[in-house]
Parts: C-alpha cells; structure tokens; sequence
C-alpha cells in the first residue's frame, strides 16, 4: 500500500499504450464483494486464494498489459514464480514513515468518500508486458484493503515490510517511489527495467539478475555501481586477456572505484588449487574490504576458481559472474556451484556460493575459437533433455544454424537454457532433489576428462559423450524410453560434437566413475532424461552401471 502501484500503473499503461489490470478491482468484480468483506466474511487465507486464482489467471492471458498487483499477492510462491516466467516484475519501494504517512492520507480520503476498507500493507509489485498495442488504460476504482484498518504504525508497516521482504526481492527491479522525482520518472525508470533481457534467479534477499546483451562493456561498470562496490578485482585468464583485452579495457574505462586484475594460466588443468591460492594471495594484496567484488571473467574454469575463492575471501565478498565461453554462459556461470578439481576428480573440493549478478555479454562469442563455441551446445542439449522439450525441438529445427555460433542465431537458446536452469535451481539450490538432473551426462563425462588429465576433451565434448553413453545405459535398464539416446546423439553429431569413444578408455576411465560425488557406497544416483523434456534420478549399483556402459 502506499508506494504508487495503482497510479503508476495507470500512468505506465497510457505511456505504453497497453490496457491497466487492477487484480483488487478483478477481485471485486468477480466476487462482488468489497475486499474487506471477503476478509470479513471468509478470513485471509480463503482471500489469498482467490486473490492467486486471479493473479494466475491474468499472467496466463498473453495479452500485453500492466498489472497491479496487491501487496501480498506474490507472497504466493506459485504467483510469485508465475509472474516472474510471464512479466517483467517491478517491486516499488518507499520507506516505513512515507508508506505510514500515505496510508493515513488514503484513509481520510476513504472515509470521506464513505470506503470504509484500505489498500494492502507494504510494498508493492507492478507487472510490466513491455509490448506496444491499442487501445488506453483502463480507469477502474482503485479497491482498497484491510490488513492496516487498524491504524498504519510504523511498528505495523515495519513487520509486514520484513515479513514480505524476501518475495518482495525476487523481482526484475526496484524503483524507489518515496524520492522527489516525478510520476514520469519512475515510469521511465520501470521501462528500464522492462527493456533489460534478464532471467532473474529468486533467492529471496540473495535473488540476482542474469542479464544478456551485447556487446556492452560499460553495462559492467554500472552493475558494479548498483552493488556499491568499495573495489572490484577482476579474475580472468591469459586466453581472455589476448582475445577481450579491448571489452575489458572500455569496461572499466569509466570506472569510479579501484580495480586489479589477477591473470591465472588458462585450461582446466589449472584449475586447481595452486591457482586458488593465487587468487587468494592476489587479492589480498590489493588490501579488499568486504565490500569488494570479485569479478570473474572468462570460462568456466575461471567462474569456478573465482567463485571458490570470493566464498571464501573475508568469509565472503560478493562475486560478479561474467561468462566469455558459452558453455559458461549457458550453465556453470548461473546457480552458483563453484570449486576446483583434484588428483582423484573433477569438482571434487567446491562450494555453493550464489552472485550478485551474471552479465551475458554475447560480443565474447565473435572471438571464441568454433571448437570451444560447439562445445557450449552440449550443455544446452542436456538441459532441453531433462527439462524443455520446445528447447530441444528447435535445437534439432535449426541445428545448422545454431553451431554457426553467430549471437543472433544462439541468444534465444542461451536464454531458454538459462531460464530453464534458473527454474531448477530456484526450487533446489543445493541439489538435493531436481537440480540433480543438471548433471545428466556429467559422470561420464567427468571420467573421461579426469582419465585424459583434462588435456583431451573439452568439458562440452566429455558431456556430450557422457550424454549419450547414460541414456544408452537407461534405456538397458528400462528406464529412458526408446531411441532417445539415438535422438540425442543424432542431434549432437549435427551440432558437431562427438557421441563415442572406444570401450578401452571406458574401461580406463571407470576408477574415476566410482568415485563420483553422487556416488552412496556401492550405489549411483544417475540423473537421467525419460524422454524429451523430463528427467529422473534412479539409483543403480555400479556393477549395473558398469555392465550397462561397457556393453551398450
């Protein structure tokens, strides 16, 4: 309540020439009931449900629109998830003593007019389709609401404020309302944020931004900004220095805070923790504070190592994930996994440690070397596998085209790819149930590498082969349907990755199998897709898993 949702709503909709959708004036009408009555009469929670069914029901109309919603509708995680895949979504934010001293206002304004019932407590949500079509807003009554009928105190304002803070963070952007600037300006300020290409991860309070763009350094420098960087430490590789010296060098061309840079040797077989300690070491001599942010920027050997150590720097400063390879893009730069190998694996030392943000800046795509380019396709393979069907369906329409590698043919698969990620993760952050799926074809994968010393095969080319040889081995065992695994390896032999090695490194291979991280004893659980776009985890015994890969 309080922070302008209706009024910039309205304003918003005429300036974008979209219709207006109150969800409390929906309410009423559909009910015809006032919203303090339905309260009255059914209590909160038979509310809530309507107010959700409502909610629901407007996000599934494809019609562009700005939405109003009430305060508490995206306390609803269905709602608040559902608004976040259709919308961009817009939190207002005003402070405790503003939202008190509008509420009071709004109150004898109410009973002037004889509205005995109030607007929703807290902060507010604005829904924003940003597509132009006729047609004005529509001028319905603002409906008013009665959580703080009882008198808006500071103390009243302060605990729904925090109650709702965390679905009040997962949103695209915040525009503060309680500032001087005009009507005008804040619609031109949530516009901002609609035009964005972003995918948001919903944390609660830890809910970061994965934007995608391209070619555009400067936007680095002003998502450090945002975060109110003391310093920023920029971690890359001496591959990513030769071929983006130029985006680098304009990123921070206008750059308010210090920035250093540490350089660690490219490849995987540094990713280790030799390099870690350099990070470390490198870092701690620029003297941060924890208000420093360590920028990674490269591939996923870097994102890793740089992750790991911001985990661990201070006992953790904030981290900016900037991918330069597009198997980083599209997977290990977002949920937040990092960690370096060692003698006996891949990963196998690591932490869970989110960004603050990821920047998808496509303009590294033109100088990544084509096998490095195809061998980011594996990952988006896997992920349409087991969780988006359409994904993989236009990955096999457009198979030739997409391992071009030109951002114009790849930015709608890496954003479908990172959207279907985000949606894993934000139900599983820690792997304890669906996001172990994202590791279809990884322990394979990891195997091979670790047997070749990781001087080989490529992380994409490994998975691919991972892939492959695991649906081989599901569908053994009776659990993928039939000819997935053929399916799948026809599509990666277009996109020009390999499916097969011989059955002699597979033998070779098998000690680093067998101490895979999701091993439980003499027991595997293998995340697997059934068929396209649905995946499962089964638990099998290394001895049928055993006979399954080295027979299939």
């Amino acid at each position: 309540m309080a922070t302008g949702k209706t009024t910039l709503g309205r304003h918003l909709a005429v300036m974008l020439g979209v219709p207006f959708v109150d969800t409390d004036a929906e309410i009423e009408t559909e009910t015809g009931s006032t919203i303090a009555e339905i309260f009255a009469r059914e209590g909160e929670a038979r509310f809530r449900e309507i107010e959700a069914s409502v909610a629901m029901r407007t996000l599934a109309d494809p019609t562009p629109r700005v939405i109003s919603f009430g305060g508490g509708t995206i306390t609803s995680r269905a709602v608040r998830f559902a608004a976040l895949d259709a919308a961009t979504v817009v939190t207002l934010e005003a402070s405790a003593g503003a939202i008190v001293e509008r509420a009071e206002t709004a109150r004898r304004d109410a009973d002037g007019a004889d509205r005995a019932n109030l607007t929703d407590s807290g902060l507010g949500s604005a829904h924003v389709r940003h597509h132009a079509v006729d047609g004005p807003a529509a001028s319905t009554p603002v409906p008013v609401r009665p959580l703080l009928a009882k008198g808006a105190s500071r103390e009243r304002v302060e605990a729904l404020l925090e109650l709702r803070a965390d679905a009040y963070a997962e949103a695209h952007g915040v525009v503060r309302t309680d500032d001087n600037r005009s009507i005008a300006e804040h619609c031109d300020s949530i516009v901002a944020c609609a035009a964005r290409d972003v995918v948001v991860m919903p944390l609660g309070q830890r809910t970061y931004s994965i934007e995608i763009c391209d070619n555009n350094p400067e936007r680095l420098v002003s998502l450090l900004a945002e975060l109110k960087a003391s310093m920023a430490i920029v971690v890359t590789d001496s591959n990513v220095v030769r071929a983006r010296e130029a985006w680098l060098s304009r990123a921070f061309a206008g750059a308010a805070m210090p920035h250093h840079r540490i350089v660690m040797h490219a490849g995987e077989v540094h990713k280790n923790l030799a390099t870690v300690t350099q990070v470390w070491d490198e870092a701690l001599a620029c003297a941060p504070d924890r208000n420093a942010v360590i920028v990674a920027v490269g591939g996923g050997v870097v994102g890793d190592v740089a992750g790991f150590a911001a985990s661990t720097l201070l006992r953790g400063v904030r981290l900016v994930q900037v991918p330069t390879s597009l198997l980083a893009m599209v997977d290990s730069s977002v949920g937040g996994k990092t960690g370096f190998d060692h003698a006996r694996g891949k990963n196998l030392l690591g932490s869970f440690y989110q960004p603050n943000a990821v920047l998808i800046d496509g303009g590294h795509l033109t100088t990544l070397a084509s096998r490095e380019l195809v061998a980011g396709l594996a990952e988006i393979v896997k992920v349409a596998l087991v969780a988006d069907g359409a994904l993989f369906a236009t990955l096999e329409e457009h198979a030739e085209h997409i391992r071009t590698g030109s951002f114009e043919a790849l930015r709608g698969v890496i954003r479908a790819a990172v959207t279907a990620k985000a949606q894993i993760v934000r139900s599983d952050e820690r792997e304890r149930g669906a996001r172990a799926l994202l590791n279809l074809g990884h322990t394979i994968g990891h195997a091979l590498e670790a047997h070749g010393h990781f001087e080989t095969l490529l992380h994409g080319e490994a998975v691919a082969i991972g892939t492959v040889i695991e649906l081989r081995a599901a569908e053994a065992v009776g659990h993928s349907e039939r000819g997935l695994a053929n399916r799948a390896s026809e599509l990666l032999t277009r996109l020009g990755l390999p499916t097969n090695v011989s059955r002699e490194t597979l033998e070779a291979s098998w000690p680093f199998i067998a101490a895979d991280k999701k091993r439980a004893g003499r027991t595997l659980n293998l995340p697997i897709a059934t068929e396209v776009g649905h995946g499962a985890v089964v638990n099998l015994t290394l001895d049928a898993l055993r006979q399954a890969v080295l027979t299939g």
